[in-house]
């Protein structure tokens, strides 16, 4: 039994039609967040073929807690929370609505965790950065959900499968941060160009390996695949939420990837796309 079923075991069986795909957003420079490059208009395009969402719900690398929150004001600030970048990013603002209600039936869902609401934090970058590509005129409601510090791999992974209700609601859920993620060895002059340390580009292999062929166990204990996976994942806050979007992957669904390149030698922008068939 797969780990995907063994979550899902208990639960009413559902139909994969209809259900709202589930993407995995590697988000890279805050510059993403207004340049037009092969990146932006991955995000772009893959909105494009998405019927609208009712809702937004993001797991960003950038908001990590002691336990779960989820954002429930009804309009979210627009965070910006880096430093070092022309002022003009510091000037944009992504002025979505929030949504309490669906805050609320967020936190009823779980039943691993207590969830808390949250109505004072906004939307940081690795959230507005890509749904501000993809969905320009804010008109869209948009709710984040913070990474527990205190959990494992695994937790993460169960806290997920409890949110695979809201892909039949119209809920896109969007996974935001970098599967291969080591900053300390970026070379900073060269973050537009696509290249990749050795050890960068195997661990990316792969993890796109077991991607797609399912293998989330090994994603799950990336501690022991080897050197190049401990090189690409210094900290786990920029590779967890990928394990969200997986985690959510119905039996029936079709997994496809795209922005699949890697800059800076040791930052990937490789995206997930998980559609029912």
């Amino acid at each position: 039994m797969s780990i995907q079923d063994e979550l899902k075991r208990n639960k009413e069986p559902e139909s994969s039609t209809g259900l709202m795909p589930v993407l995995f957003l590697a988000h890279g420079s805050p510059m993403n967040a207004i340049e037009d490059n092969e990146f932006s208009y991955g995000w772009k395009n893959a909105a494009k073929s998405i019927e609208k969402p009712s809702a937004i719900l993001c797991i960003s690398a950038h908001w990590e807690t002691r336990g779960t929150h989820i954002t429930a004001m009804e309009r979210p600030t627009t965070i910006h929370d880096f430093g070092g970048f022309p002022e003009e990013l510091y000037m944009v603002q992504y002025p979505a609505p929030g949504n309490p209600g669906l805050a609320k039936e967020i936190k009823g869902i779980f039943s691993l965790t207590e969830a808390d609401l949250d109505e004072k934090r906004g939307l940081d970058h690795g959230c507005w950065s890509v749904v501000k590509q993809m969905y320009p005129e804010a008109d869209i409601p948009v709710l984040q959900l913070s990474l527990d510090y205190y959990a494992d791999a695994r937790r993460h992974y169960e806290l997920a499968a409890e949110l695979a209700v809201l892909r039949k609601k119209g809920v896109l859920i969007i996974g935001s941060g970098n599967m291969v993620h080591n900053l300390g060895m970026a070379e900073w002059a060269k973050l537009n160009d696509t290249y990749g340390f050795d050890w960068a580009l195997e661990a990316g292999e792969k993890m796109k390996k077991f991607i797609l062929s399912g293998d989330h166990g090994q994603l799950l204990n990336y501690r022991s695949v080897g050197k190049s996976f401990d090189l690409a994942i210094p900290t786990p806050e920029h590779y967890l939420p990928m394990l969200y979007v997986l985690s959510l992957q119905d039996k029936n669904d079709r997994v496809s990837l795209f922005n699949d390149k890697t800059v800076g030698g040791s930052i990937s922008m490789t995206c997930i796309r998980i559609d029912s068939d």
